[in-house]
């Protein structure tokens, strides 16, 4: 087959293929983002070349990013954060620098500059809040503190990984100077609170008005989440920041979860995109030459992460039980590991090597880290009865 330009053809072989191994995937009992990167590796400008320009994949996917971090920022109430984020600041830290400086290390060992090394370490500090989240049972994830510890950390880590986007955005302004990276951070808080103010005196009275029009409601939410993320950029600072913000703003509203469900259906669309782009991209000459640190780095975060969980955990009088699931489920990379490696791949001080051994580590300890879920702990994706658990 020649490659095309054609978009629906384009679509349909993307989603095609993506349905197609994810059904492998969900069959082996594994992550489905694991099948949709699998298909951008098959069928990509590197495997069969069927879709071999992938930038106008690459443009739809980063609108993905942009919904899942508005999503994020709905869930994040003041109230809710506060009462998380303080049963589990000091674990989150400590356990993401220790894996900042495994990952770190490793990058000097195998030869990586400076910028190369820290980015490795940057993307070992993250656990996927896909994974963590899909593979908790709905009991688990609403009623127990084994969910709550695992959402509180995960957002925490979340936060962390916003703050390195931002790092990676300042950086992709080439010969910025202090100032140029300065004005952006100062803008934030005028960002914050404009957005407040329109939320407040414009959206809710809206919103309150046209409640039982849905459609109008979507439409309303849309528009308020893509402006933000406009906003946040031409302040300077990023898409994907202003759309948290724009999250935030509106998660203190009555309808928040209202919007969050139906969002959620556009956001997987263009995850699917996302994931698929960063397969696609990633350059299989590439691989040979790093895979075997890939395999190194993997094998230590799947080793690393579930002990130094269960003793962060441990000495903040969590139970020994709960300290090791806990580690266990969030014993992977994470996509916003992926998201880093999107985000490097715009600054020239990163080599392709480094970004290349992140997401094929990424991959490994996804595969990994579900498969040990799936035959140890309560998940839906249980392959024995007696685990499988909705």
């Amino acid at each position: 087959m020649t490659p095309t330009t054609d978009i629906i053809f384009v679509l349909f072989l993307i989603l095609g293929s993506a349905a197609l191994l994810g059904t492998l995937v969900l069959w082996a009992r594994q992550a489905l983002i694991i099948g949709y990167i699998l298909a951008g590796i098959a069928i990509g400008p590197w495997g069969f070349g069927w879709v071999a320009d992938t930038r106008v994949i690459g443009g739809l996917a980063e609108a993905g990013i942009i919904f899942l971090l508005f999503l994020l920022g709905l869930d994040l109430t003041p109230q809710k954060l506060f009462d998380l984020f303080r049963q589990t600041t000091l674990v989150t830290l400590a356990t993401s620098g220790a894996f900042f400086i495994v990952g770190t290390l490793l990058g000097f060992t195998v030869g990586f500059g400076t910028a190369d090394a820290l980015l490795v370490g940057a993307a070992c500090m993250f656990s996927s809040t896909i994974i963590g989240i899909k593979l908790l049972p709905t009991t688990v994830l609403h009623h127990r503190h084994t969910g709550e510890v695992i959402i509180s950390v995960l957002l925490l880590q979340d936060l962390i990984a916003i703050a390195v986007i931002m790092a990676l955005q300042a950086m992709g302004k080439s010969g910025a100077a202090t100032m140029d990276i300065i004005l952006p951070l100062l803008a934030l808080p005028v960002l914050a609170l404009g957005g407040y103010a329109v939320e407040r005196w414009v959206l809710l009275p809206l919103f309150r008005r046209f409640d039982q029009v849905q459609e109008y409601v979507f439409l309303l939410t849309l528009a308020w989440c893509l402006g933000m993320a406009w906003a946040g950029h031409a302040a300077g600072l990023s898409y994907e920041l202003g759309a948290f913000l724009g999250g935030v703003i509106m998660a203190t509203s009555p309808i928040a979860q209202f919007i969050a469900n139906r969002l959620h259906p556009l956001r997987d669309f263009f995850l699917v995109l996302f994931f698929f782009a960063l397969g696609a991209q990633l350059n299989l000459d590439l691989v040979p030459g790093v895979l075997l640190p890939a395999i190194v780095l993997a094998v230590l975060m799947l080793a690393i992460k579930p002990a130094a969980y269960r003793l962060a955990l441990g000495r903040v009088s969590e139970t020994p039980k709960l300290a090791w699931e806990t580690g266990w489920r969030l014993g992977q990379m994470s996509e916003f590991s992926l998201l880093i490696t999107f985000m490097a791949m715009q600054v020239p001080v990163f080599s392709g090597e480094s970004v290349i051994l992140i997401q094929v580590a990424t991959v490994l300890t996804i595969l990994g880290s579900s498969s040990i879920v799936v035959f140890n702990f309560p998940t839906p994706a249980a392959l024995s009865r007696r685990l499988r658990k909705d």
